[in-house]
């Protein structure tokens, strides 16, 4: 497993679980993918730079680091018009934590859909706001507008609306 140094992600032999977590029990859980990949676009994901584009990722022979994996799978798995926060997808993959999430959609996110992994209060990525709000009036994702107050009057993720709990 490749974790991030410095912390031990919470499973389900914690000693206390942080509130929410009993919010994914009983849901399906994301599949492990087969070691090799089935399609160019999962091909794709061993080089290509994600949201921080012009960043190179790993070459193409490298395999991603199995929690890697788990992420991308997670992103693919959100339907369109729908969202989860970084922490949501480390509560569903019960490891890891939203910097580590966050982690690998910034190096490995960009085939799949990383618009969909989002910051919990729905600001839009900064250096990447108008792409996602293509994608997000593309599929019909439900945005607050901005005040005119608002820097640059980029509109919000709504997020009561938006959040995906990873049911059907």
């Amino acid at each position: 497993m490749a974790r991030m140094h410095g912390s031990e992600p919470p499973g389900p032999s914690s000693s206390s679980s942080p509130p929410g977590r009993q919010r994914w029990q009983g849901r399906r859980k994301p599949a492990g993918r087969p070691a090799q990949p089935e399609s160019p676009a999962q091909s794709e994901r061993s080089g290509t730079s994600g949201r921080q584009g012009g960043r190179a990722g790993p070459s193409v022979e490298a395999e991603l680091p199995e929690y890697a994996e788990r992420v991308l799978d997670t992103a693919d798995r959100i339907p369109p018009g729908r969202v989860m926060t970084y922490g949501d997808v480390a509560e569903w993959l019960e490891e890891g934590g939203p910097r580590q999430v966050g982690r690998v959609m910034a190096l490995y996110g960009g085939a799949v859909p990383w618009w969909r992994v989002v910051r919990a209060d729905g600001a839009l990525l900064p250096g990447s706001e108008l792409r996602a709000l293509e994608h997000y009036r593309a599929e019909g994702t439900p945005l607050r507008e901005a005040g005119r107050a608002a820097d640059g009057h980029i509109p919000r993720i709504d997020m009561r609306r938006a959040r995906w709990d990873g049911g059907d």
